[in-house]
């Protein structure tokens, strides 16, 4: 358990090693026949070029470093590999293309379906409140912007110093909005700014004091989301303020719930704050995380076990409700890039959560649905109806033919079933004419 004036990083619980995922080249040579391969021979001299084209049943390509690569009997690639005007004989192996992954939890929510419907969260500022970003990563660097540092960055890898020197606020950047493109990861968000807020330090932890200096420079750049994957046992009266601050000024904020768990009632701080939305984990079969903490505080679930995401120069598996707390704010940032308040997102999130059985302390209103959250998000707003004729205060007799002007976002203003009725009388229905553009009846 960290002590009481210490923030530490979510991480700790679980961590699996990933996939780094450079170009891997085959063993296996392409056999023009049972008895010939194709290989690439490196020459010292230009004997030894002499010898490879003379050994070679043809010659596919000849480069400019010395170089070339031939179809050739296995027995000759074995006596030119033992020339010593040849540098090297390596049968032709294949490379292959290094496709994007899908994280398993960026497609339980259905982020990538907003993808393919247009919504990257393109316009929200996404501040991770962590360790620093990566900010030369190729899944990052296109969505990176401003960036403040409340600790020293140490090592490397210190372009700037909000860099991150522990890997872990670069997973979770990852998670809430890797670029999508032909390489590495995608996030729930993909076009949304990320900035780096450096609050702890490169073994995972900070003071209650940068902590809240963080949350509260994020409000005060007036950035649209704060995503804390941290938290300690217990409360500081800093970070509360310093939340209440930042919830004031507009920025919605998400929260780990912890790593305690099993346990009923052991949300974390800053997460069990009412200004904060915490995040329980669950794992791809939709059950809660082992490590989840959970509690009458807990307002969402989402993925976090096992997610594979970016780290300095590359990319690996964590779990951690520090890897559910991302999901849930790069959704909060599609959501507010559409025009949301931090309070509608945060609603519009619970509003929009899929019920997957678990108990309320586990899984609040239920799993994050990022798609049912952002393309279900327009609310289905009352008709608008206006009377036309007769109009207001006029006096009429005999057959007069009634007008009603109507209209509906979410139908087509003809399908409407429009009905009246005149001094408290029994309800009367009209029907469109399309030449006035008007629900009529003759009364």
């Amino acid at each position: 358990m960290p002590d009481n004036n210490t923030f530490v990083s979510r991480r700790d619980v679980l961590r699996s090693a990933g996939a780094a995922g450079l170009l891997a080249a085959s063993g296996a040579g392409v056999a023009a026949g049972e008895d010939t391969v194709e290989v690439n021979v490196g020459y010292a001299r230009p004997s030894g070029r002499r010898a490879a084209r003379d050994e070679a049943e043809s010659v596919l390509r000849e480069f400019n470093f010395d170089a070339l690569t031939i179809r050739v009997a296995r027995q000759a690639a074995e006596r030119l590999s033992n020339r010593g005007d040849v540098r090297y004989v390596e049968e032709n192996g294949e490379m292959e293309a290094l496709a994007q992954t899908l994280p398993w939890g960026v497609d339980r929510v259905d982020a990538d379906v907003l993808h393919s419907d247009g919504e990257t969260g393109n316009g929200a500022d996404i501040a991770i409140i962590d360790t620093g970003i990566d900010d030369d990563h190729p899944d990052l660097q296109a969505n990176v912007g401003a960036g403040k540092a409340y600790v020293d960055c140490k090592g490397s890898n210190c372009n700037y110093p909000w860099s991150d020197d522990d890997n872990h606020g670069t997973h979770c950047a990852g998670i809430a909005d890797a670029v999508n493109n032909s390489e590495g990861v995608v996030g729930v968000s993909t076009e949304a700014t990320l900035h780096a807020v450096k609050v702890l330090d490169n073994s995972g932890s900070g003071s209650f004091s940068d902590v809240a200096a963080g949350i509260e420079y994020t409000a005060d750049q007036g950035w649209d989301v704060g995503s804390l994957s941290l938290g300690a046992s217990s409360g500081s009266q800093t970070v509360k303020d310093a939340c209440q601050y930042a919830y004031d000024k507009g920025v919605l904020l998400v929260a780990a719930a912890g790593n305690d768990g099993p346990c009923s009632d052991c949300v974390g701080y800053p997460a069990a704050y009412d200004t904060v939305i915490a995040v329980s984990s669950t794992d791809e079969d939709d059950s809660l995380s082992s490590f989840s903490s959970t509690g009458p505080e807990v307002e969402l679930a989402a993925p976090g076990g096992s997610i594979y995401s970016t780290v300095i120069g590359g990319y690996d598996t964590y779990s951690g409700t520090s890897m559910a707390c991302p999901h849930v704010s790069g959704a909060g940032g599609q959501l507010m890039a559409n025009g949301y308040t931090n309070t509608e997102a945060r609603q519009q999130l619970k509003d929009s959560a899929e019920d997957i059985g678990l108990a309320s302390n586990e899984q609040g209103a239920g799993l994050l649905d990022a798609e049912s959250a952002v393309s279900g998000g327009s609310s289905d707003s009352a008709p608008s109806v206006s009377w036309v004729n007769p109009s207001d205060g006029e006096t009429v007799s005999g057959t007069i033919t009634v007008q009603i002007d109507a209209s509906d976002s979410e139908d087509s203003d003809d399908s409407l079933d429009v009905t009246y009725t005149v001094d408290g009388g029994s309800s009367r229905s009209t029907t469109y004419d399309s030449t006035s553009g008007y629900y009529e009846d003759s009364w």
